[in-house]
């Protein structure tokens, strides 16, 4: 795993093609039935990116304290936005935005001195190769529930044609590898549907890591990715491992225009608070429209969240995973040298917050925004059994932040909390 990934904290993940035409699911629209395929594909004619502005994405990607960007470069639907040599299926030859999106993003991206990250469906719905065998190669007894953009409809395998489909997938993915740059990392999508040994793992990652070696690649690929990839649900237990919260702002990936279900600035930095404590980072989704512009409210969530992040930004970047919640119950972090403990206040205090088990003695206690040096007091602890007292850390509204608090506590030595059942004293 590369220190930047762990380092970084938050990434913002880009879903961007034609579904946001019409504002529909992308893909899954004709995948389940809810509307036709070719009424899908009419959104090809639609997609004009005019208004698609690479500069000013990076810009505001920079400004919300994100460390990386993802997009989706082939979602699966099978539409690249790239100018690929292996399929028409492309923003360059199939839609009057005639651009090569990847291009432009991946240029911009970089010169703000973001890492790159490029998300690629390893299933395409769209490619004549891609139903050509089933799961693990077994054939399922009721072919009439099977799917027929994922898998063959009479029960005939063809491994001649799934072989030329892999052949497609290291051609389109040798392209974005090696025209655009460095590639910080690799978003997987779609290993569901075959087994890793269809996807020709672990040769296949083999493959990429000798065209990008210092690519980093997601869970998703048949369980020979580099760290875990978490999806809406956030995690009440941390994974094993480094990880990645992914999440929309609203309910959709996409452009969806009657999608009116936002998450509030507020929730939006506590759950990155949740993650960042469990030493995760979060990817948080936007979708721009057909024309490139990014929808005004999810411009304002990530311009707050950035304006958030940077009045506490050594409370988030370089930090490690806080204590555990049973100290200390609405999320911490921990500096990289461990000597400094920021602990994360979601409400308006009643005059205290309480942290429990902690053994160090407190340098310093202040508000890390403002810099105002806190009081505190220890009530209980019994300390010839090297147990603990309580600490309560005074705390009240006019010192807090209008989102979230972070007091910070500093020490000498690096952090030690009790672990102990406590004892029955009976020689006082």
């Amino acid at each position: 795993m590369q220190k930047w990934f762990e380092d970084a904290k938050l990434g913002i993940f880009i879903h961007y093609g034609i579904y946001a035409v019409d504002g529909v699911a992308e893909s899954w629209s004709f995948y389940n039935g809810r509307m036709t395929y070719d009424d899908y594909m009419k959104q090809l004619d639609g997609f004009t990116a005019s208004q698609f502005n690479a500069e000013a994405w990076a810009d505001l990607i920079e400004q919300s304290g994100a460390k990386y960007a993802v997009l989706t470069t082939k979602h699966h639907d099978g539409v690249a936005l790239w100018d690929t040599q292996y399929s028409d299926l492309n923003t360059v030859k199939s839609t009057p935005a005639h651009r090569d999106i990847v291009r432009e993003y991946s240029d911009a991206i970089t010169a703000k001195g973001l890492k790159l990250g490029l998300y690629y469906s390893l299933i395409d719905w769209s490619h004549p190769d891609y139903p050509s065998v089933y799961e693990g190669g077994k054939v399922p007894e009721d072919k009439a529930s099977v799917n027929k953009y994922s898998y063959p409809v009479n029960g005939i395998q063809d491994e001649a044609k799934w072989s030329q489909f892999l052949e497609f997938n290291n051609h389109q993915l040798e392209e974005l590898l090696t025209g655009y740059g460095q590639v910080d990392l690799l978003w997987f999508d779609g290993d569901w549907e075959r087994s890793a040994e269809q996807w020709n793992l672990p040769a296949f990652k083999h493959y990429l890591k000798s065209l990008q070696p210092d690519v980093i690649i997601n869970s998703r690929l048949a369980g020979h990715g580099d760290y875990k990839t978490p999806e809406q649900g956030l995690p009440i237990t941390r994974p094993e491992g480094p990880w990645e919260f992914c999440t929309t702002i609203n309910t959709s990936w996409g452009y969806v225009p009657t999608d009116q279900h936002y998450k509030s600035l507020h929730q939006i930095v506590r759950m990155f608070c949740d993650c960042i404590s469990m030493g995760g980072n979060m990817l948080l989704g936007i979708g721009p429209r057909e024309d490139g512009n990014i929808d005004d409210r999810q411009e304002a969530i990530l311009l707050g969240l950035g304006k958030w992040i940077r009045a506490h930004e050594e409370a988030v970047y370089g930090t490690r995973e806080g204590i555990m919640s049973r100290y200390y119950g609405e999320g911490s972090t921990l500096s990289a040298d461990r000597k400094t403990l920021y602990l994360f206040v979601h409400g308006d205090p009643k005059g205290s917050i309480c942290l429990k088990g902690l053994c160090n003695k407190i340098k310093k206690a202040s508000v890390l925004h403002s810099g105002k040096e806190l009081t505190y007091e220890i009530h209980g602890g019994v300390p010839w059994f090297q147990i603990p007292g309580t600490t309560w850390i005074h705390l009240t509204h006019e010192d807090t932040h209008e989102l979230t608090t972070v007091v910070k506590l500093e020490f000498d030595e690096e952090v030690e909390m009790y672990g102990g059942s406590g004892a029955v004293v009976t020689h006082n």
